[in-house]
């Protein structure tokens, strides 16, 4: 079977698990520890924290280690509410659950929250969220690039926006890190999400970016752990697993990003060549170069899925309630019909995929579809 299902998550790079392999095995100690077992695992930590920085430009003290993208977005919205105790937040409609539930709560508790719609590509424009920040706005948050479409948003023009009426400024860059070329300055973002098993590093462990200057409270109570923003003995293993996949996509980066291009590209003309009438969900060009989200003419993507399932492992944006099919929240926010979003497949290409294995991917989708 093809692996083609890479933003639900990657395998464990090679390195990655052997990195982390060794750690398990001779670095036990606990961080806080002042012996010599605790100063390696310590330096273990620290040098991770170094090369997760180094991936998105930022300064070591202000990454901080988390259990993942939805720990590290919660931290970092209901962080920022907490300190401000009331206020409005800005966000978009296509958010990742981690991202609308922890607002959802935090409507619940009076906060008011303002959610931007997008255009056909599935992208919010800063113009937008300028035009709908009052008095009493006191965060933004907007996903990098979306896990459905791949669609980027232009995170740096409302980075500009925020950055220059003082407001605090949330990227959700779970999709993004690792993939394409992310750069916390550039983006001019006071929080950043990072997410470890999005590019061949471990599950259950992640990071937020947390510039400098810029505060947030913590959102669960203990030790001093993480200058005490994300308390908990570190997981060592994870952290080093996590610094070893960046320090991998930092040296990778621009021949992942040209090799997902191009593979993506060749599928898609595939496709088009032999299946008439398919139609790419998001923006042409200003995507992640690994997404396709494709609808398929006159036939259910799961049911396309189910007939080539044997041959490849991809994904649909629909989801199932009480056994029936509900078109994908992202798409229809997109103007796309129903029947339109229900025959839809996204196929999210990885570091390991061939041009031989995406010309048998083509050939076992193009089979599908004929058999209908």
């Amino acid at each position: 079977m093809i692996y083609l299902d890479n933003n639900a998550t990657t395998p464990v790079a090679p390195e990655v698990s052997s990195a982390m392999d060794k750690c398990l095995r001779d670095t036990f100690g606990n961080p806080s520890s002042s012996h010599k077992f605790g100063v390696t695992a310590k330096k273990a930590v620290e040098t991770a924290r170094e090369q997760v920085a180094g991936l998105v430009n930022a300064k070591a003290d202000e990454i901080f280690f988390t259990s993942g993208g939805t720990e590290a977005n919660n931290m970092a919205l209901i962080g920022t509410a907490m300190k401000y105790k009331s206020g409005h937040i800005i966000t978009s409609c296509i958010e990742h659950p981690s991202v609308m539930n922890p607002l959802k709560h935090l409507e619940s508790l009076g906060f008011n929250v303002t959610y931007l719609p997008v255009n056909k590509y599935g992208m919010v424009t800063a113009s937008d969220v300028l035009r709908n920040i009052n008095k009493n706005t006191i965060l933004i948050s907007i996903m990098h690039s979306n896990n459905e479409t791949g669609s980027i948003q232009p995170v740096n023009a409302i980075g500009k926006v925020a950055k220059s009426i003082g407001i605090t400024f949330h990227c959700d860059a779970a999709q993004s890190v690792g993939k394409v070329p992310v750069n916390v300055n550039s983006l001019n973002v006071n929080l950043l999400t990072i997410v470890s098993h999005k590019f061949y590093g471990p599950k259950g462990i992640g990071a937020l970016y947390i510039k400098n200057g810029t505060s947030i409270k913590p959102i669960i109570y203990g030790a001093s752990h993480e200058h005490g923003i994300r308390p908990g003995t570190e997981n060592v293993a994870g952290i080093v697993g996590l610094g070893k996949a960046s320090s991998l996509a930092k040296k990778e980066m621009k021949h992942r990003t040209e090799s997902m291009k191009h593979l993506s590209q060749i599928l898609h003309g595939e496709l088009q060549k032999n299946i008439p009438g398919v139609k790419l969900n998001g923006h042409a060009s200003r995507r992640l170069p690994n997404t396709l989200n494709i609808s398929f003419p006159n036939v259910s993507g799961a049911s396309l899925l189910s007939r080539s399932g044997k041959e490849i492992a991809a994904s649909t944006g629909s989801a199932c309630h009480a056994g029936k099919l509900t078109p994908s929240d992202v798409l229809t926010a997109m103007g796309i019909s129903d029947r339109d979003a229900l025959s839809s497949l996204r196929i999210s290409l990885g570091r390991s995929n061939t041009i031989t294995q995406i010309r048998i991917a083509a050939k076992a989708i193009v089979k599908a579809y004929r058999s209908f």
